[in-house]
């Protein structure tokens, strides 16, 4: 069995998370993968994700998979572009399981967001919508609702 962490190990493993999680923010858009992003900090894949989540309260994947559809929610209200571009441009390879994590994390699939979107936050600055429109999972709305 492995001894506890020291403070100062707990720390140097925090930073690692931070510039794990600073790598998914700027690269979003790249082909990340678990493995990639552990191996970018010196870490194991199952390490990396198990602290990650302890951190963070998500998996690495989870995180990287949140942001992506941040950025597309914000390119679907400008309106401009498919869902099948914007999945492409956020760094999705798949329609499907873009489509599927998008309704998951929001409640309804991207073309019916988008739709309702354009008149949601028509008028706002882009700093007040994003903001009012970020997503929050299903499952955390309905975990707030009841306590």
């Amino acid at each position: 069995m492995a001894a506890p962490a020291t403070p100062d190990q707990r720390l140097a493993d925090l930073a690692r998370l931070r510039r794990v999680r600073d790598r998914i923010d700027r690269e979003y858009a790249q082909p990340l993968n678990v493995e990639a992003l552990a191996r970018g900090v010196h870490m194991s894949a199952g390490h990396l994700s198990r602290e990650f989540k302890a951190a963070y309260g998500e998996s690495p994947y989870s995180y990287l998979m949140t942001r992506r559809i941040e950025r597309a929610m914000a390119m679907l209200r400008r309106g401009d572009m498919t869902v099948t571009e914007v999945c492409f441009a956020v760094g999705c390879s798949s329609l499907g399981t873009f489509s599927t994590r998008f309704a998951e994390l929001l409640g309804m699939p991207p073309s019916e967001y988008k739709r309702a979107a354009a008149f949601a936050t028509a008028g706002l600055p882009s700093c007040v919508a994003t903001r009012v429109s970020r997503p929050v999972r299903i499952r955390e709305a309905r975990v707030g609702a009841l306590t």
